[in-house]
């Protein structure tokens, strides 16, 4: 594995610690981020309107420019949206 390549990763694992423990400590960031993403899933932009919601309406905070974390954490809540629906 390449040294940029160890570094991307190394910053990516510190990003997704600091979210995990913010909804560890703020069990309500989960709740809201999936309502969020409801209201917007099918949307244009999707993407971009469930970031500023999120980063407006917690303490989650998704810039502009999104890091691999943060396309994570939206795939993975299209993700949750997805299982939701097939279980219906």
């Amino acid at each position: 594995m390449s040294s940029s390549s160890e570094s991307r990763q190394s910053k990516m694992i510190e990003e997704l610690r600091v979210f995990i423990k913010k909804v560890m400590s703020e069990p309500t960031i989960a709740v809201k981020s999936m309502d969020i993403a409801r209201k917007h899933k099918g949307a244009k932009d999707a993407d971009a309107l469930i970031a500023r919601e999120i980063s407006a309406n917690t303490t989650i905070r998704i810039p502009e420019n999104w890091s691999e974390a943060d396309k994570m954490f939206l795939e993975i809540l299209h993700e949750v949206l997805d299982d939701e629906e097939a279980m219906y």
